[in-house]
């Protein structure tokens, strides 16, 4: 399979289909799960399938070193080309890699607005336009709505959409009767797109909680397969 072919077949235009389009430049999305359900690896395929398209991405993770994100990366995209038969594999990645920049925080040692400050200088003065912002392993329940709202301005002003990661308290109601995660109920009106990861037997469940201004939870037609953690048709 071809590049440009593997983009026009990927789940994540189903995805994108399912949220009206997918997530604009300016809005918010969150992928929200219990720990270890496959957060991170939709995060890096969403992220991927954007570098495919010749997009560039920055990669924030507050929970895991940049050598072990590399490695996400890495597991994911020889999955994926080996599944495809992606043709020219070594030749795309490396194409992909001249568009990805891996940041790393600790949420302890930082404010939102260091973490800001960093990303306008690597955007205007390190001339890195980026697309997408992927934020993985920021904890939320440490969050203040102030913090969310100035990143929310921030991806509005330099025309960014931003994908973040959550974890969801396991005491917490499964899907059916969940809606918004209790953990990110503060800040639902700054946040355009919720997806909660629900597993089951033997895949993990896609749900939107909160598409824009709908609030009523809807199953995708997508899994993620436990296996491989791809994200696959239902």
């Amino acid at each position: 399979m071809v590049k440009q072919e593997l983009i026009q077949r990927s789940p994540v235009r189903v995805f994108e289909k399912s949220i009206h389009g997918g997530l604009k430049a300016g809005e918010i999305g969150v992928i929200a799960s219990r720990k270890g359900v496959g957060k991170t690896s939709v995060l890096v395929q969403i992220a991927l399938d954007k570098l495919m398209q010749g997009k560039k991405v920055i990669h924030v993770s507050f929970s895991q070193h940049t050598d072990y994100v590399i490695a996400w990366y890495e597991d994911i995209f020889s999955e994926i080309a080996k599944k495809k038969n992606l043709e020219h594999a070594l030749e795309v990645k490396n194409d992909l890699v001249k568009n990805r920049v891996l940041m790393n925080f600790n949420q302890d040692g930082v404010t939102s607005e260091q973490i800001i400050r960093s990303l306008r200088a690597m955007i205007i003065d390190g001339g890195f336009k980026a697309d997408a912002l992927i934020i993985d392993g920021y904890d939320f329940s440490r969050a203040t709505k102030e913090r969310v709202a100035a990143m929310k301005e921030f991806a509005k002003e330099l025309h960014l959409e931003i994908w973040y990661s959550c974890n969801i308290n396991p005491d917490e109601s499964k899907i059916e009767k969940l809606g918004i995660p209790q953990v990110l109920q503060d800040y639902a009106d700054l946040l355009d797109i919720i997806v909660v990861l629900e597993p089951k037997q033997d895949y993990v469940q896609f749900s939107v909680v909160k598409d824009r201004t709908v609030l009523n939870p809807t199953h995708l037609d997508l899994k993620l397969d436990i296996k491989t953690l791809l994200i696959a048709e239902a």
